[in-house]
């Protein structure tokens, strides 16, 4: 047996042909949070609600385009910080992400030049994401209470697979 065949055991030790049965009971579990995300009445970052909770799974939209999803556990703040006109590339990923589109500078790469730090130095590319954090700001936002990191990153994921939201990327960086 390669190990590209290599299946799941099961708790008795042996292999399985089926979905991992925990796995399958968080996946399943997803979708009344979803539900609930979806059942919200959007906010903007400028006008969160008083009460929100900390931790969660967060979704921008423009109108009934759905575009970008995260999470955090430190929901508004987090959400501050797409839009803040001094976030950087680490802090402001979506509005980077609008900013390389909009330039016509997609292309990651792990060389000084074109780098992202590279890339904020240059005073065009500087205004086009500051003009995407301000096009941040005036989205939609949603958001969840998700506590426990495993359900964030499944629901995440969830959120995006659901929505086909164009901006978010798992691609390892």
């Amino acid at each position: 047996m390669t190990t590209n065949s290599v299946k799941p055991k099961t708790a008795s030790g042996r292999y399985t042909t089926s979905v991992n049965e925990t796995f399958k009971q968080h996946v399943e579990s997803l979708h009344p949070s979803f539900e609930r995300l979806m059942a919200m009445r959007p906010a903007n970052v400028c006008s969160l609600p008083s009460l929100i909770p900390e931790c969660g799974v967060y979704l921008f939209s423009e109108g009934a385009d759905h575009l970008y999803v995260g999470r955090t556990n430190r929901l508004r703040s987090r959400l501050q910080e797409h839009c803040r006109r001094g976030s950087t590339h680490n802090s402001a990923p979506f509005a980077f992400i609008l900013a390389r589109k909009a330039s016509g500078r997609v292309n990651a790469t792990y060389q000084s030049s074109g780098s992202r730090a590279e890339l904020e130095k240059d005073p065009t590319f500087r205004e086009t994401f500051v003009l995407a954090k301000d096009r941040i700001a005036r989205m939609d936002v949603r958001f969840v209470e998700e506590r426990d990191p495993l359900r964030q990153a499944l629901l995440e994921m969830y959120v995006s697979i659901a929505l086909q939201t164009p901006h978010n990327s798992f691609d390892n960086h």
